[in-house]
């Protein structure tokens, strides 16, 4: 795994997380599509005791999941509370996942936090888990059997995001321009509304998608796919998808001295799509703020435990970043430090 990425840009340290949070709330829990309401949200001030949680990612090869881990320690320390971390590999490891989550449980734990590697495929598993603990939906959504509480945005919203830039840039009417789609791995629990929603957004627009590639967030699978992508339309005009395939273009595009011929924008925000839009090799961004949701995760996990939960869904208010437009709080909000490394097991 390749973290020198994170050593080039440093992020302020969080505001007190006692502070009051502004998310987003669905009328109707579970309703990612739904009319929702902005809440001034305060966190607790301590949980009750040293509660054991169980954290499974669907991976950490990008910096994304890295920054929703430094908002789990960090508000597992101010809570006072225990996790370990269980890491699949990837989203094609659905039997990794399962077995990891199975295993950790039965250590013992107090809830599951699950950011999960397929929509409905671990609804059994999960059923089963939820019969004892609290089972706590981070980032990826999942489907609702099972699930005490969802923390994370609608991936409708951060595909309608990215789709957006271009859809402003090339009103219907305008000249042509040809897309390159990377939507990220078939099944994983984000995938199918972030296609909806971009392609929604360019849908009154003069863009087209000249060329889909469905494939795992690991960079190396996303080198390989954008390379074929730009072999397959070679007068591509813009590379789209996820964070790996935005930093993976940014190089790709200037062995081939396509620079600037080719416009990058990303769905989500990592240390190098930041660096890459503050330097002009990106267009833009929208940040979900995964610092945040992994303290919010941690936060909800707490509250089911103890009884307390006011909201069974919940999320950051998604910010678009468009030539390093974010303050200073938004980024602490976005990036785990350039100093934090990888947390597995956390005890206060």
């Amino acid at each position: 795994m390749r973290w020198f990425c994170v050593l080039f840009l440093v992020v302020a340290p969080l505001a007190a997380a006692s502070s009051p949070w502004q998310l987003q709330v669905p009328q109707a829990p579970f309703d990612y599509e739904g009319p929702s309401d902005i809440v001034t949200y305060t966190p607790l001030d301590t949980a009750q005791q040293d509660w054991s949680l169980c954290v499974a990612y669907p991976h950490l090869k990008d910096a994304y999941w890295l920054s929703v881990n430094h908002g789990m320690v960090e508000e597992a320390r101010r809570l006072g509370v225990s996790f370990k971390l269980v890491e699949a590999g990837g989203y094609p490891n659905l039997d990794r996942q399962r077995q990891q989550i199975i295993d950790c449980v039965a250590e013992g734990v107090d809830a599951l936090i699950l950011g999960t590697v397929a929509y409905d495929a671990l609804t059994d598993t999960i059923l089963q888990i939820a019969r004892d603990i609290p089972v706590i939906a981070a980032v990826n959504d999942i489907a609702d059997p099972g699930i005490t509480a969802k923390v994370g945005v609608s991936w409708v919203e951060m595909g309608a995001a990215a789709g957006r830039v271009i859809a402003q840039r090339h009103p219907k009417g305008s000249p042509a321009v040809k897309v390159a789609w990377f939507p990220g791995p078939k099944g994983a629990g984000w995938v199918q509304f972030v296609e909806r929603g971009f392609h929604a957004a360019i849908a009154a627009s003069s863009a087209e998608i000249a060329v889909t590639k469905y494939g795992d967030t690991g960079r190396k699978d996303q080198v390989l796919l954008v390379e074929q992508a730009l072999q397959e339309v070679p007068d591509l005009d813009y590379v789209v998808g996820s964070a790996p395939t935005a930093e993976a273009a940014v190089s790709l595009l200037r062995t081939r001295g396509l620079e600037g011929q080719v416009q990058i924008v990303s769905d989500y925000m990592t240390h190098a799509v930041y660096r890459g839009i503050y330097r002009q090799k990106i267009l833009a961004a929208p940040t979900d703020f995964p610092v945040l949701q992994g303290r919010l995760a941690v936060e909800f996990a707490v509250r089911a435990i103890e009884g307390s939960l006011i909201h069974r869904q919940a999320g950051p208010v998604i910010f678009p970043v468009v030539e390093g437009q974010i303050t200073e709080e938004q980024l602490s909000e976005t990036l785990a430090p350039a100093s934090f490394i990888p947390v597995f097991e956390f005890s206060p």
